[in-house]
């Protein structure tokens, strides 16, 4: 089977590309990017969410038709489907960051969701009226992550090296502060709590939320342990209010890493080794803040707007690697106004765009970057196609003189740019619910 080979095949090249990130390690100016897009499961929307040390890619990908997505990998410029759990749709959403070839997602089940409510999967698919787990994918299978006591969803990020893998999860509680009201976002019944799931098979654990916070959710977690995420009230399972806090979690405490201006959307995404923690956030107070892409740093101290493209007027970091580079988009105010890719580097966001001066589609989304440069994500390709992406860093042509902060490379159909919007996610959610596009 095609999957199994994958599996056997990851254990290959770990020497080699040890050796690989050592030389990389040495650069410090940005490369030229070589492209490729990435085939699809036979629709026309794919998104590489994740890279890895190894060059396994995983995200999701349409099917033939557009109707249905699935979790998809790819490794040496081949397609796996990874399946679902009996229901419609799956995907990889985050940076998994697991060098073993583990990958955790989100799947839709064939069994029925009594609430009725949305849950965080409708921000990814649409709710089709049965439970959505979290997953880890492992030698060839999807294994469901289980709800708290009398939950009915489960919601999966991140797997480290240590077999741990982090998300949200349901319990039993009917929690007030949950959004009722679907003309007013999703709609939510059931508390959901931070956890962590393994390392031993069905083993999970809740993490506590700040001070009279109610729900909340963990988004990453690194091979030290430490967890970031989120911790607010429950609203509607998708940012805003419950992201009323971002949270670092560390030897069982919760640690709140502050704000950069606004009391929603508040939202890690991604935690290097050294504990640097990136995503986005509001810039002002509301449930509809304008979002800028943040750096928190290791060290301490409260997170770091790090701004927008030339032109772009909203931005959200995606991605970090252990040597620091940041990935996100940045996208801007008008309706037909396309979002960029983005490479953050000593302190410095760059369009994605100019790094690949001969690639004819336009690098619309970065989401993950791992320690050899390597970046994934989504483009608009030449035929107006959203795909998956590998962008590789070409050895010798780190110091070009004509980087630009904003390309003005390609425009979006309003059509174009809602899709986009809608298959960011978590991120999208609030790029729509926000104004945008």
């Amino acid at each position: 089977m095609k999957q199994k080979a994958m599996v056997v095949a990851l254990t290959g090249v770990l020497a080699a590309c040890a050796v690989a990130v050592s030389a990389t390690a040495a650069e410090t100016s940005p490369p030229d990017y070589s492209i490729i897009d990435l085939p699809s499961l036979g629709g026309t929307a794919s998104q590489g969410s994740s890279i890895n040390t190894f060059g396994l890619i995983a995200g999701y990908s349409n099917l033939p038709g557009n109707q249905v997505a699935h979790a998809a990998a790819w490794w040496f410029g081949s397609k796996y489907d990874l399946d679902t759990l009996g229901g419609a749709n799956s995907a990889v959403e985050w940076p998994v960051k697991n060098e073993f070839g583990v990958i955790s997602g989100i799947a839709q089940t064939s069994q029925p969701n009594p609430p009725g409510e949305h849950w965080s999967c409708q921000a990814f698919f649409n709710y089709d009226g049965h439970t959505c787990l979290g997953f880890v994918w492992k030698s060839g299978k999807m294994i469901p992550l289980q709800p708290l006591p009398g939950g009915y969803n489960s919601f999966a990020t991140g797997t480290n090296n240590r077999f741990q893998t982090v998300g949200w999860a349901e319990t039993g509680f009917h929690d007030p502060s949950c959004n009722s009201n679907p003309d007013d976002g999703f709609v939510q019944v059931l508390q959901f709590l931070p956890v962590t799931w393994g390392p031993n098979p069905g083993q999970i654990g809740a993490l506590p939320l700040e001070a009279g916070d109610d729900s909340g959710a963990a988004t990453a977690v690194n091979d030290s342990g430490e967890v970031v995420g989120i911790s607010g009230s429950c609203d509607q399972a998708v940012g805003r209010y419950t992201a009323r806090h971002m949270v670092l979690w560390k030897d069982g405490k919760a640690i709140d890493l502050g704000n950069i201006g606004g009391d929603a959307w508040n939202t890690p995404m991604a935690i290097n080794r050294q504990g640097d923690v990136v995503g986005f956030a509001g810039i002002t107070p509301g449930p509809n803040p304008v979002l800028h892409a943040f750096f928190r740093g290791h060290a301490g101290g409260p997170p770091v707007d790090l701004g927008v493209l030339q032109l772009g007027d909203i931005s959200e970091a995606l991605g970090i690697n252990d040597r620091g580079q940041v990935v996100g988009l940045s996208c801007g105010p008008g309706e037909t106004d396309g979002c960029h890719g983005f490479l953050w580097q000593d302190g410095v966001m760059t369009d994605l765009d100019s790094f690949a001066p001969n690639y004819q589609g336009v690098l619309e989304d970065a989401q993950d970057i791992n320690d050899l440069g390597q970046i994934t994500g989504q483009a608009l390709d030449a035929s107006g196609n959203l795909v998956a992406f590998l962008a590789t860093p070409v050895p010798g042509y780190g110091n070009r003189s004509t980087r630009t902060t904003h390309s003005n490379r390609g425009t979006l159909s309003r059509r174009q740019r809602v899709e986009l919007a809608r298959r960011l996610g978590l991120a999208g959610v609030a790029m729509l619910q926000s104004g945008h596009p």
